[in-house]
């Protein structure tokens, strides 16, 4: 039999591995500490950049055009709205209730300026792509020296 040392750490660094892990379970995705949220669920997001634009596409199945607001005020893209629940038939028993309904509202610091006159929201097939064109970047103008 071989001799394991004992290290009183290791076993509260597991017992917060499981606490995490059960919280996750529990709450679902953990939310970036670099951007606010507040309501009963959040949406998944992605935000990607090209040359030109910022580009941010949420998964907002089952809502309507209409319940979702999008706005960008000092390079901080808004996006909220709600997501209503859907009524049961009376004689219906309902076993169990895994999607989310409710209010939601995500902000999040975009990673350049954008030009928010121009922004585009396109809601297709449960998915809002918002398209905001970058402002043109200020050029340093060249200043000629001179010989006097």
């Amino acid at each position: 039999m071989a001799i394991i040392r004992w290290t009183p750490f290791r076993s509260m660094l597991s017992l917060r591995d499981e606490i995490d892990r059960l919280f996750n379970e529990f709450y679902g995705r953990t939310l970036p500490s670099t951007e606010t949220y507040e309501g009963d669920w959040y949406p998944a997001m992605d935000i990607t950049e090209t040359d030109n634009e910022v580009i941010a596409t949420l998964e907002l199945p089952g809502l309507k055009r209409d319940d979702i607001k999008v706005s960008v005020n000092n390079d901080v893209l808004t996006i909220s709205g709600e997501k209503k629940q859907e009524k049961t038939e009376e004689n219906e028993n309902v076993h169990r209730v895994e999607r989310a309904y409710g209010y939601f509202k995500r902000s999040v610091a975009l990673p350049v300026e954008v030009d928010a006159n121009k922004v585009k929201a396109v809601y297709k097939d449960g998915v809002l792509k918002v398209t905001m064109p970058k402002l043109e970047e200020k050029k340093a103008k060249e200043i000629p020296v001179q010989v006097s």
